[in-house]
């Protein structure tokens, strides 16, 4: 399925993953989002489960293999382009997770990963994120 103009919504996974007061976040090395800083996560895949696709996605990206805890968040992400245009469409399901083995190493659509204080999480920080991701991210804070 073509990610870019889609014919239909794509499924998407997030992991928000807390550790020590620190979120995990990746830089996005592909669209979209390119060069934005994010939630480690991606697309399922055809006959993956939420959960499964989870672990896949962020063992992926950041070589740490996680438990999903339970969900956070589901909505949509939606990109139009000049025109109107859907250019992305993405129904994200996020998860509050937490590690369970594993070394943090950068990989595959991920350009880098940071670790990020709760106190970093502002407009002010170099580690700008989108405002629907700090949102869900503080949620899972409170959790």
């Amino acid at each position: 399925m073509r990610r870019e103009y889609p014919e239909a919504p794509i499924v998407g996974v997030g992991a928000i993953i807390i550790h020590e007061n620190q979120v995990l976040l990746i830089q996005r090395g592909q669209e979209p989002l390119k060069g934005e800083w994010s939630l480690p996560g991606g697309a399922l895949e055809l006959g993956e489960t939420l959960e499964q696709g989870i672990r896949r996605e962020v063992l992926e990206e950041t070589a740490l293999e996680i438990e999903p805890l339970q969900i956070v968040e589901v909505f949509d992400r939606i990109v139009r382009d000049e025109s109107g245009g859907v250019r992305f469409h993405y129904v994200l399901v996020d998860f509050l997770c937490r590690i369970t083995c594993g070394t943090l190493c950068c990989a595959t659509d991920a350009a880098a990963a940071h670790w990020l204080h709760r106190e970093e999480l502002n407009a002010h920080s170099k580690y700008r994120v989108a405002p629907f991701t700090a949102a869900v991210i503080e949620k899972a804070f409170r959790l």
